[in-house]
């Protein structure tokens, strides 16, 4: 991992940090950014900049390592995995996207 993916995980997690949404502080361990330009041309990810797996992050551009809200609300979809590595995944199919609880979550942390 290069220096300013590693940056940018860093100041990710210290923005996350200042909350107290589940019992364990998130985790770096494991945690990659991937930059994947192609994923974003696929019809369903267009309207994304940033999409989380369960250990993974993965960016549209590696200009976005610099966009400190975007790192941080894909690293809070990293920490919900981590508690709820199951459920969180599936409420995307069972709730949808727009109204979904863990997005509402990811978005407040990030913007507060």
């Amino acid at each position: 991992m290069d220096a300013a993916t590693r940056d940018a995980l860093v100041r990710a997690k210290a923005r996350l940090d200042r909350h107290a949404l589940y019992p364990r502080p998130v985790s770096l361990r494991g945690v990659r950014i991937r930059v994947a330009p192609w994923l974003f041309r696929l019809p369903w990810f267009r309207r994304f900049d940033g999409y989380a797996l369960h250990w993974t992050i993965l960016l549209r551009s590696r200009d976005l390592l610099a966009d400190e809200q975007l790192v941080a609300h894909e690293l809070c979809h990293v920490w919900q995995m981590q508690h709820h590595p199951i459920r969180m995944p599936l409420s995307y199919l069972l709730r949808g996207y727009d109204d979904n609880p863990y997005e509402n979550e990811a978005r407040a942390v990030t913007n507060s």
